[in-house]
């Protein structure tokens, strides 16, 4: 019976989707790279899984239905799981007109061309070049493929699984940011994941399953895929300028309710809207910077729940390292490798640059673990790697990770800053062996001396005695608190004179953090040169987090 194969192939695919989902997720650019594809169409496709087993085995192809559409309403997430839901909602409905025993190659055409017509009803702006566009195809292929009425349902499937396949490998023709991005859509990838793992169970050969980078099983529609896959690391988060997915459950208090007027009121307050089921019950989507505007508009027309709020932002900085950790982790085997500690991307760019292999980000508030920093050191895979902590909260947990190390030997430069590291890394030779290397750089923190500049976050006092109030702006040379004051730039120029007159230097290297914008961090610059005309300043932006200026002197 039908239903039965729904009951039985349905979990597989889930699953398959669910192991994949990482996967899926590095693919993540459009509508925005914040990797989470993967995770929000497995998601949907698991809840659906729990209404389906959750009925007893007699049940019809009806009641099979009904859970589908009910459980990827309830479970859908995301712009990609809402989507999906209305595939599933779609196709599973399409089969209910079958009359026989086993869908014949007619009835999947017909319910994939159901499929069709619910889920681009349901997306207000089709886009081409995603999971639309590979359901289209496929739907496409089946409508060919059933006018031959000699084929058969598996021989059917069969070529529908290298039909999707293809068509994810036609995505980046069609979306410029894949291919901007080297990438194909993962949504669309996710489906013709789905699908395979579909057909294989079955075909009886859930096991067979091929991984995503091998030409065997679906043959070429696999491997062109692979061939258009080469993921880059783009920080640059352009995708939208919304800021928060929010999704949410919502039941309507009238038998009335304007689905048009709503969707047209999201559509003012964001984009990839979509409102899917039937009155009273719907699903509610959109990328929105006031999360707060949309729930409320809702919460006068009936009940809200569920309710999701994804800072995408965020999802994509952790999708970018991710994807950098990946491919720090697949490099060549070295003689000597580099582990440095990073409190801002900025930093981690600079140092990258300078040669570090692996950046564990830390800093002064959240200090990596012995195993964060003995994780870097293998995945170096390096026959001597030196580890430089740029903190002295992580000096021990360095040392540790060093001591424990048993995949090749490491060292630790006790670096207190980053900007010690800058200057330690400038010396380094990779030709000569770690422990002279260590010498070298050893050396070069003597003639580092670091100045901090940050907020003060309760009471205390100064290296001199006088009172720091909560807020006050300090200066720190050190570990010593010397200058107080009430502005970034006050404080920051005091400083730089007063270590200067101490003693003088010749080179300035300063980071701005996260919190200062590049015309007030100019703004210091000017000053210092004013200042300080002799000085050769190095600027750069750090982005670390509480220190808005943190420099070094030469």
């Amino acid at each position: 019976m039908i239903a039965n194969v729904i009951r039985t192939c349905f979990p597989a695919a889930a699953q398959v989707v669910y192991e994949k989902a990482d996967e899926i997720n590095k693919l993540n650019v459009f509508p925005v790279p914040d990797g989470d594809t993967g995770t929000n169409m497995s998601l949907t496709l698991t809840t659906v899984v729990h209404e389906i087993e959750s009925l007893p085995d007699s049940a019809s192809i009806e009641e099979i239905a009904k859970a589908v559409t009910h459980g990827s309403l309830m479970g859908a997430r995301g712009n990609s799981g809402v989507i999906t839901s209305q595939i599933l909602r779609g196709v599973v409905e399409g089969l209910i007109p079958a009359k026989g025993e086993h869908a014949t190659p007619a009835d999947v055409a017909a319910a994939l061309r159901n499929g069709v017509s619910v889920a681009f009803k349901a997306v207000r702006k089709p886009v081409e070049g995603t999971i639309l566009t590979v359901l289209r195809d496929v739907s496409a292929k089946a409508d060919q493929i059933a006018k031959n009425r000699d084929v058969t349902t598996e021989d059917m499937l069969d070529q529908l699984v290298v039909e999707a396949y293809e068509s994810v490998a036609r995505t980046p023709e069609l979306l410029p940011v894949l291919k901007e991005n080297g990438v194909v859509d993962s949504g669309a990838f996710g489906l013709a994941t789905f699908i395979e793992g579909f057909v294989n169970a079955y075909r009886g050969r859930a096991n067979e399953l091929t991984d995503f980078k091998t030409t065997v099983g679906t043959g070429e529609a696999k491997g062109q895929v692979a061939n258009v896959v080469d993921i880059e690391i783009n920080e640059d988060w352009a995708g939208s300028e919304f800021r928060y997915c929010t999704e949410f459950l919502f039941h309507a208090d009238s038998p009335n309710f304007d689905e048009e007027a709503c969707l047209r009121y999201f559509s003012t307050m964001g984009d990839c809207e979509l409102l899917v089921g039937s009155n009273p019950d719907f699903k509610c989507h959109v990328h929105t910077n006031r999360p707060d505007r949309v729930i409320r508009h809702m919460l006068h027309r009936g009940q809200v729940f569920n309710v999701f709020v994804h800072n995408m932002d965020l999802e994509a900085q952790e999708r970018t390292e991710g994807i950098r950790a990946d491919k720090e982790a697949a490099r060549e085997h070295k003689a000597l490798g580099f582990v440095a500690v990073a409190a801002g991307s900025g930093q981690a760019e600079i140092l990258s640059s300078l040669g570090v292999d692996v950046i564990v980000s830390g800093g002064q508030t959240m200090n990596p673990s012995t195993a964060d920093i003995l994780e870097a050191v293998e995945s170096c895979n390096a026959d001597e790697v030196i580890v430089l902590p740029n903190n002295g909260n992580i000096r021990m947990a360095a040392e540790a990770a060093a001591s424990a190390c048993e995949t090749c030997k490491v060292f630790v430069v006790p670096t207190r800053s980053v900007l010690q590291a800058f200057a330690a890394m400038f010396v380094v030779d990779v030709e000569l062996p770690a422990d002279e290397n260590v010498e070298a750089m050893n050396d070069a923190l003597g003639d580092v001396r670091d100045g901090e500049v940050t907020t003060a976050v309760r009471d205390s006092q100064a290296a001199d005695g006088s009172p720091i109030h909560a807020g006050d702006v300090m200066g720190i040379e050190s570990d010593a608190i010397t200058v107080v004051g009430s502005e970034v730039a006050e404080v920051t120029l005091q400083l730089v004179n007063r270590m200067q007159e101490a003693e003088e230097g010749d080179t300035l290297t300063i980071l701005a953090g996260e919190d200062i914008d590049d015309e007030s961090f100019q703004a210091i610059l000017d000053s210092i040169e004013e200042a300080q005309p002799d000085l050769e300043i190095d600027a750069h932006r750090g982005e670390q987090p509480l220190y808005p200026i943190i420099f070094s002197l030469e």
